[in-house]
């Protein structure tokens, strides 16, 4: 679905266990996170890797951003979220520019439901800023219409 080739082995693992409901979106939103660093600028390639058994994603330059994380969430119906590093600012950033976009959960995710419609642009940014987090956060802070 992305383009992008998975290149360790147990991430695509993790993905191949993923429920049916939820796969596809997962595969989606991995792709986004994709476009997202290359289209950034100051991102650079990313980093695809397993942090806590779930897909992470980072800039390959240290010092740029903070890891994203994705998973289906294992209990209630099927339901996935885009996880930050929870000593971030991040999510309260998220909630500021986006308060009725999406569904938060505490100060580490945003949280869809597999049948939810996704405001890819407003994702697509609060995904940049977590990119460029380290960097001063070069992504602009301003909301996107999406």
């Amino acid at each position: 679905m992305s383009g992008h080739q998975f290149r360790d082995a147990r991430v695509a693992a993790v993905f191949q266990e993923y429920p049916d409901a939820v796969r596809d979106r997962l595969l989606a939103l991995r792709a986004l996170i994709f476009e997202t660093a290359a289209r950034t600028e100051g991102v650079g390639p990313l980093v695809e890797t397993l942090k806590w058994g779930q897909p992470a994603y980072l800039p390959e330059r240290r010092g740029t951003g903070t890891t994203v994380r994705i998973d289906a969430l294992k209990a209630g119906p099927p339901r996935y979220a885009l996880y930050v590093h929870c000593q971030t600012s991040l999510i309260s950033t998220f909630r500021e520019i986006y308060p009725d976009r999406f569904r938060y959960e505490g100060n580490r995710a945003i949280v869809f439901a597999a049948e939810d419609e996704i405001a890819r642009e407003a994702l697509a940014h609060c995904i940049a800023m977590a990119l460029t987090y380290h960097a001063g956060g070069r992504a602009r802070r301003e909301k996107v219409v999406g």
